[in-house]
């Protein structure tokens, strides 16, 4: 029988070692995520409303969209308060519970991004290329089943990485990031993870396939679009803003993978702090903005909305 490995305990509760060489600037950090998250909130639940509160606005296209701007809302709130809290705390401490929580949520709805604009991007395929038959395809239950897909596949993906990782047997407790990360907990593991590795490369792949399915349809559109002015005038109206969201996400989820698996301890903190978070500071912001500005339609609205608010506000 093999002995105990002598560093081989319980794990109880994590240190996040990734705020210890800014931490004279944690004030500077916290004034400055205490207004970035607000108006994360702010745009992704205007859009939100915006879209449930206007009948015309009850397509799935829209649909779509208020189901991306709800993901950025929950995918930020495992993130934000919990860092905003560390800013203020002497010690960066979470819970193994809580470690694990939070790798579900965050990336979850990393995994969530992927499966939406996929979706978005079928959506779009079938309005310029049979746009007869759009409503016959893209019916109330169909947009059921693929909002439920876009929700319940990261779930699924997320459980399965998380149960894996909560059978490890762990030999530390120190993670190099702002928040937990998968393979920064596997790498802790007193033993072999190889189930993990082979797991987590799956997934990762499953899901950067999704990006160039997405990818290879817009290509494909492009050709189609040419052909009226019409077509190209729907495409770049509807389907450069998923494209531009898309190109956004695929690019933070890529800087995640490769600062997690292979970064370097050489590059400065900031540094890799800044590859670490793109995914939760960019997409959140830049979702809303991109559906609320440039999609005429939910931009008519929020204008309304807003001016309406002001009337009000002056009678």
């Amino acid at each position: 029988m093999q002995p105990p490995l002598k560093n081989e305990s319980r794990v109880l509760v994590f240190t996040l070692s990734g705020l210890n060489e800014t931490v004279e600037n944690r004030y500077v950090l916290l004034s400055l995520t205490a207004l970035y998250y607000p108006l994360i909130v702010l745009c992704n639940v205007t859009v939100i409303f915006t879209i449930i509160c206007h009948k015309k606005l009850h397509d799935p296209m829209y649909v779509f969209i208020c189901s991306l701007c709800v993901n950025g809302l929950y995918g930020t709130s495992g993130f934000y308060p919990k860092f905003m809290y560390d800013l203020l705390a002497h010690d960066h401490v979470i819970s193994y519970a809580g470690c694990l929580v939070q790798i579900f949520v965050i990336y979850s709805s990393l995994l969530c991004d992927f499966s939406t604009l996929t979706v978005m991007a079928y959506d779009r395929y079938v309005a310029i290329c049979r746009p007869l038959e759009y409503h016959s395809v893209m019916t109330s239950q169909r947009v059921l089943e693929c909002i439920l897909f876009c929700w319940l596949s990261p779930f699924f993906c997320m459980s399965l990485l998380i149960t894996l990782t909560s059978r490890l047997t762990l030999c530390g407790s120190s993670i190099e990031k702002l928040y937990c990360e998968n393979w920064s907990v596997v790498k802790l593991s007193c033993f072999s993870t190889t189930v993990n590795n082979v797991i987590g490369f799956v997934i990762i792949n499953i899901y950067f396939g999704h990006a160039v399915l997405v990818f290879c349809s817009y290509i494909y559109l492009i050709r189609k679009c040419r052909k009226s002015i019409e077509g190209r005038h729907k495409f770049i109206q509807t389907c450069v803003p998923h494209l531009l969201a898309l190109i956004n996400v695929t690019t933070a989820f890529l800087f995640d993978v490769l600062y997690s698996r292979y970064g370097s301890r050489n590059v400065h903190q900031s540094l890799r702090n800044f590859m670490a978070l793109e995914f939760l500071l960019v997409p959140p912001i830049l979702n809303p903005l991109i559906y609320g500005l440039n999609l005429t339609t939910v931009r008519q609205q929020v204008i309304r909305l807003f001016f309406k608010k002001q009337v009000r506000i002056s009678e």
